[in-house]
């Protein structure tokens, strides 16, 4: 199964014979994820408190960030409210409730619980208030679990299996995935793998006696989680070998940043914890992703892995992963940083945003000396 840049693997089984497929691609690892849509939601009744009083009286910001909704019936029909702007305020009397219509995103809109809401300003720890309930657009159907298919496919034992099976329940197949480097290393893809009932099975346009096996899904998606759709790319550097230069991630988005990050994560290779002095090029740190693929080359050489969030970074600083604890950081153009990682709202992971100061303590509170230039 040489020459296919991609390799299914069952690791739950240990008998010499896991290898499920290799193939050419894989029709459904990379896909788009819908942003949640900004929409019109009223909270009814509420006797609200702190920023969000103060958005509905019209005394501050009408942004108020995240608003955590805790059910007063069960943790079932919790909701969080995401990017929430105040639109209006209306109160059915001079110090009665008020109902705040407010633009906000939702990740998963259910039917509202009718006994009401505590709220909370996610992220920010602040007390809300309560409210009586919420009224929106109608739930959104749940998408479809997505299909994928093997493209250019040689199947092993286990999935011939499986595709002769007449059966339904012998034509699961499971698997993890691992990507193929031209010099026949196979590394894992981190959180990846196939986990569906065989559907269809026809011969493949790219020949070979190769052949294109479509799996359907059951519960969830066949293939998951998706990658995004840029991560191909990324993936496809990375098999010609681990990067000879600096910086081959600086023209990635903050996506693809943290895409390449785990692929450094994937490709580590443990090194002793000899160094007590790093240079940490910082002209590209221009988000909180390029901070760790920065550190990651300055700990661990081009295409260096040192962390790809910060419970990773706290991890790494730990010792055991190229740098001993308490070691100095010597931070080039560190100004670039200290202008894009400013407080405010971070709509990708729609959050607050991670700041240098907060950067700045974390490395001190685990022992790191960092000297900016």
């Amino acid at each position: 199964m040489i020459g296919l840049p991609w390799l299914l693997v069952d690791e739950t089984i240990d008998d010499g014979d896991n290898v499920v497929a290799a193939c050419a691609d894989i029709d459904g690892l990379f896909a788009s994820v819908a942003t949640p849509p900004l929409e019109r939601y009223t909270l009814l009744d509420c006797r609200p408190s702190g920023r969000l009083r103060a958005a509905g009286d019209d005394t501050g910001p009408l942004w108020v960030g995240n608003i955590g909704l805790e059910a007063a019936s069960s943790p079932d029909l919790d909701l969080e409210l995401l990017d929430v702007t105040v639109v209006s305020a209306r109160r059915s009397s001079r110090h009665g409730p008020v109902s705040l219509e407010v633009s906000a995103r939702v990740r998963a809109w259910r039917s509202p619980d009718e006994s009401g809401y505590k709220m909370a300003g996610v992220g920010f720890d602040e007390d809300f208030g309560v409210c009586g309930g919420i009224s929106g657009p109608p739930p959104r159907a749940t998408p479809p679990p997505r299909p994928a298919t093997l493209i250019g496919c040689r199947p092993g034992t286990r999935l011939q299996r499986a595709i002769d099976a007449t059966s339904r329940n012998r034509r699961w197949v499971h698997a993890s995935i691992f990507t193929v480097a031209h010099d026949g290393t196979a590394t894992r893809l981190l959180d990846a793998g196939l986990g569906a009932e065989v559907g269809s099975v026809r011969p493949s346009a790219l020949g070979d006696g190769l052949v294109d096996v479509e799996f359907q899904p059951t519960y969830a998606d066949a293939v998951g989680p998706p990658r995004p759709l840029g991560a191909r790319e990324v993936w496809k550097r990375w098999r010609s070998g681990r990067p000879g230069d600096l910086g081959t991630w600086a023209g990635y988005d903050r996506e693809l940043r943290q895409e390449w990050a785990g692929a450094a994560l994937a490709h580590h290779q443990r090194t002793p914890d000899d160094g007590t002095v790093f240079e940490l090029d910082g002209r590209h740190i221009t988000d909180e992703e390029g901070f760790y693929c920065a550190i990651g080359e300055a700990v661990n050489g081009p295409g260096g892995y040192f962390g790809w969030n910060l419970g990773a970074l706290h991890d790494c600083l730990q010792g055991g992963w190229g740098a001993a604890p308490g070691f100095r950081l010597i931070w080039h153009d560190a100004a670039v940083a200290t202008a894009s990682l400013k407080p405010g709202y971070d709509r990708r992971w729609w959050a607050p945003a991670l700041t240098m100061d907060q950067l700045l303590g974390l490395l001190a509170a685990d022992g790191v000396e960092v000297d900016m230039r």
